[in-house]
C-alpha cells in the first residue's frame, strides 16, 4: 500500500514531522511518483514498530503529576525513534511489590514487542534481569531509557532498593505483628 505523507501520518496519529524523522532515519520505505512527490511503501506483513507499550509508574498518588510527565516524556521518546504506541500503561503502585496487575497484564500481552520504560526501578526493584531475559525468550525487549551511566550509580541504586525493600518488609511484619496480638486477644476474649 502506498500512502502520502499525511495519510501516512494520520493513520499512526503521528505529526508529519514524525514521518519525516522517520524517513530519514531510514524506517520507511519511500518512492516518487510521476510528479515527484514522497510516497510511503507500506508492505502488509511487516508494520515498522507497530508493537511498542509504554509503561509509566509511581510509587504513591502524591506523585501523580509526576506518573503524567514521566508518560508524556515517554510518549516523546517513542516519537522520536519512530515507535508506534499501541498501548500506554501508566500504574501507582510500590516498584517492590511484585503483583501489580497492570504491569503483569503488560507481560503476560504477547502482541507487545517492546515495553519502553524510564528508568529500570519504574519497571522493577528487583529481577529485572530474569524478567528481560524471559521476555527476550519470546522475542521481545524492555527498552530503559535512562540507563545508569556508570557502576557506581548501579551499586548505589542497588543499596537503596536493599534498604528500601527491608524497611517495607520491617513495617509489614509490625502491622503482622499487631494483627496477630489483636487475633489473640479476640480469642481469649472470647473464652471468657
Amino acid at each position: 500500500m502506498k500512502y502520502k505523507i499525511s495519510q501516512y501520518a494520520k493513520k499512526y496519529n503521528v505529526t508529519t514531522r514524525t514521518v519525516w524523522n522517520w524517513i530519514y532515519a531510514n524506517k520507511l520505505i519511500t518512492e516518487r511518483d510521476k510528479t515527484n512527490h514522497l510516497l510511503i511503501i507500506e508492505n502488509e506483513d511487516k508494520k515498522i514498530n507497530d508493537s511498542v507499550a509504554i509503561y509509566a509508574r509511581v510509587s504513591s498518588s502524591e506523585n501523580k503529576e509526576n506518573l503524567y510527565r514521566q508518560r508524556e516524556r515517554l510518549e516523546n521518546y517513542c516519537a522520536a525513534k519512530g515507535y508506534k504506541v499501541i498501548k500506554t500503561v501508566e500504574e501507582i503502585g510500590s516498584g517492590l511489590n511484585d503483583n501489580r496487575k497492570k504491569l503483569e497484564s503488560l507481560l503476560l500481552d504477547e502482541s507487545i514487542k517492546k515495553i519502553v520504560v524510564e528508568h529500570s526501578d519504574r519497571f522493577s526493584r528487583f529481577g529485572m534481569n530474569y524478567i528481560v531475559k524471559l521476555l527476550k525468550l519470546q522475542d521481545r525487549e524492555v527498552e530503559i531509557i535512562n540507563e545508569s551511566s556508570n557502576d557506581r550509580d548501579d551499586l548505589m541504586e542497588d543499596f537503596v532498593s536493599i534498604i528500601t525493600s527491608f524497611c517495607a518488609r520491617l513495617c509489614g511484619l509490625r502491622r503482622n505483628k499487631r494483627r496477630t496480638e489483636k487475633l489473640i486477644e479476640n480469642i481469649l476474649k472470647e473464652e471468657e
